[in-house]
């Protein structure tokens, strides 16, 4: 929670004490102008600017969350641009008015003074509210980022009660700061969270489909970086930085820093701004200023109510149901509550969850069981839309909660309307038994086939053979990589067999470091046989304790749909760009063999396939076609052509086809999603 805190705790603070120092500047003001009767104007127009930046929050939030999830992410991070936009000209404006905005403040209010109550009461609203409106933004962008974590809540609370704390001693003249120092430090800081939030920004906008580049990725470590370990939750709460980082972000953040935090540095540097001009002396108003009097509760009152109103307004409108709209009950009592027969054409149902567990709920043929349209992860009391284009036919709605058994609501009936609708047949374990027993025996006479190669392998090595180990090497390894769909059943054998160096202390000379990978880096960076036999004799090891304990791993059938596409997704990661190789140039070799192994696991998957998404097939085996024509073309009888000599046109050629297979192949694993049904 702490590292999702730091960036939210540092915002409170400078934003806090920028407000708190406004606020003391303003009452010491009243209060040596023999006007201490007026410091409730003063306190009203705080009151509005604090009620106003938590009305634009609530905003922010509730128009988010009637949104899709696509929308969702592309709102979020425009807002986040937007919100390093703010933070940025804050930093600036401060460093530059820390000497001086106390006297300029000072000659407002006194100015006000002479104009009444309510330009003293607009006066204080407007120095306050655009530190709130600053923080509120922030504060949302920071939060969202953090997911369910209370962190940044935490940290704000904690940075504004310390502002808090050091504005109180300041204006008793207990405490010193220099303040010029105070924000330069902070300011620093500040725009390193901000490039993070940036390319954390940028990256939902990519999520969102506005900005492309969402699977071109300049950074990976996912498979060698714990994603949960202490210090990457530090590194990723407090500068947004993941293991996985597209090129878009990379260069944002880095070109953000470059830029912004030259700038920073260097006007720091410059010499101090003059003194502001003494404030003009003005008798404050006197009682004829304030002749009708208004009950003291009025005006504070409506400050408040004025904001949440038109908060309540912006979050009605923006939420508010498309025109024709039903509500639709999700629960186990109340499932279908509100349905009632709509008319033919595409529609929106509110599917609010009246349960007490979170949920989730299918548009569906009772008859068939096919599913027209559904909602994942329904909290209980939410709200959340679902689309989906109605035709003549039944319809019901199945509620699923995450515990307890799945209900169907009764039927209605849809008369008229032409055309058709697509509707994905819902399937089960049972429908995935027969495709997860033949691909267990492709695996299964894949690893025999590797455990006599890796002995190969060793035996080569053992005799000082070396020219044929590298041969060796390279078929064992084309047959491990082969084998995609099953790497999340191997356990910790896919690491020791084929870990990568990445975040290992010692890189490519780490104690761990082994598999393939290790006696990779070794056979083509010209280490000794004897260097090479204990790693080798280890990798045949493995690859024998593997063949053993597969038998008895426990295989979810619901990776092979997910793996269909993530095979070759790791194949444009790594092997595409030449991340993973330690070597032996033989990328291209791998990628052959995880296509290999796609169109396997295609294999076992068709029938469920064909009847669900009949010209799904034929797109993706023209698009497996022409990546093999590519691989193909850098194949020379034994060898094979490095990424890295590729000419520029051949290898976008290969990364465009590549990410075309990717695309066509997206849609399988919600066609074959098991689906709870009782």
């Amino acid at each position: 929670m702490w590292d999702d805190a730091f960036p939210s705790f540092l915002i409170g603070l400078r934003e806090g004490l920028e407000a708190g120092l406004i606020v003391s500047v303003l009452v010491a003001t009243l209060v040596r102008s023999g006007a201490r009767a007026r410091l409730p104007q003063v306190w009203t127009g705080v009151l509005a600017a604090v009620s106003l930046a938590l009305s634009f929050g609530a905003v922010l939030t509730f128009t988010a969350a009637s949104l899709s999830g696509t929308a969702q992410e592309a709102f979020g991070g425009a807002l986040s641009v937007v919100a390093v936009g703010f933070v940025t000209a804050m930093v600036f404006w401060m460093r530059r008015s820390a000497r001086t905005f106390s006297g300029e403040i000072r000659e407002k209010v006194t100015g006000a003074l002479g104009m009444g109550a309510g330009m003293l009461i607009v006066t204080s609203f407007l120095a306050v509210g655009r530190e709130g409106l600053e923080t509120a933004l922030f504060l949302w962008t920071t939060a969202r980022a953090a997911g369910e974590s209370a962190g940044p809540l935490t940290g704000a609370g904690i940075g504004l009660v310390l502002a808090a704390g050091l504005c109180w001693g300041l204006y008793r003249r207990v405490l010193h700061i220099n303040l010029t120092r105070f924000f330069t430090a902070t300011g620093a800081v500040l725009v390193v969270i901000a490039a993070g939030v940036l390319g954390y920004g940028l990256r939902d906008l990519q999520e969102g489909g506005v900005l492309p580049g969402g699977t071109s990725y300049a950074v990976d470590l996912g498979g060698s970086v714990d994603a949960g370990a202490w210090y990457s939750t530090l590194v990723q709460g407090v500068f947004n930085l993941t293991p996985t980082m597209t090129w878009l972000q990379v260069a944002a953040y880095a070109g953000y820093l470059a830029v912004v935090m030259t700038l920073f540095l260097r006007g720091a540097a410059t010499r101090p701004a003059p003194p502001a001009p003494k404030a003009r002396e003005t008798k404050p108003a006197g009682p004829a200023a304030s002749a009708r009097r208004r009950p003291a509760w009025a005006v504070p009152v409506a400050v408040v109510t004025v904001p949440a109103v038109l908060a309540g307004a912006a979050v009605a409108l923006g939420g508010s149901r498309p025109a024709g709209a039903q509500t639709v009950a999700v629960s186990e009592t109340d499932c279908g509550q509100g349905f009632t027969a709509p008319k033919p054409g595409r529609r929106t149902f509110r599917m609010h969850n009246t349960g007490t567990r979170t949920s989730e709920v299918y548009l569906m043929d009772p008859d068939t069981g096919a599913v027209y349209g559904e909602v994942e992860g329904l909290a209980p009391g939410t709200t959340r839309d679902l689309a989906a284009t109605v035709t003549g036919g039944t319809y019901a709605w199945r509620c699923v909660p995450s515990t307890g058994k799945a209900v169907t609501s009764r039927a209605v009936r849809v008369t008229g309307g032409g055309g058709t609708t697509t509707a994905v047949v819902p399937v089960s374990a049972a429908d995935l038994t027969a495709p997860l027993t033949a691909y267990k025996a492709y695996v299964d006479k894949g690893l025999t086939a590797l455990a006599t190669q890796t002995r190969r392998l060793s035996a080569d090595v053992r005799a000082g053979r070396l020219g044929t180990a590298r041969a060796d090497w390279l078929t064992a390894h084309r047959t491990y990589a082969s084998l995609g769909a099953a790497y999340g059943t191997f356990q910790d054998y896919d690491q020791k067999i084929d870990g990568r160096p990445d975040g290992l202390p010692g890189g490519v000379h780490d104690k761990d470091f082994s598999g393939f990978h290790r006696i990779e880096y070794g056979l083509w960076h010209g280490e000794s046989a004897s260097g090479l036999t204990a790693p080798a004799e280890r990798l045949a090891a493995d690859a024998a304790g593997l063949r053993k304990a597969f038998p008895t791993q426990d295989f979810d059938p619901g990776d092979l749909p997910l793996r269909a596409h993530e095979i070759l997704e790791n194949t444009l990661q790594f092997e595409l760009t030449g991340d993973a190789d330690q070597g032996s140039g033989t990328e291209l070799a791998t990628a052959d063999a995880n296509l290999a192994g796609t169109r396997e696991l295609l294999t076992v998957l068709r029938p469920l396939l064909t009847s669900r998404a009949p010209r799904l097939l034929p797109t993706v085996d023209v698009d497996i076609a022409r990546v093999q024509k590519l691989l193909d073309s850098a194949h020379h009888g034994g060898s094979w052509t490095p990424v890295d000599r590729l000419d520029a046109t051949t290898r976008a050629r290969l990364n465009g086809a590549t990410g075309q297979l990717l695309e066509d192949l997206s849609p399988v694993p919600d066609l074959l999603e098991i689906r709870k049904s009782a």
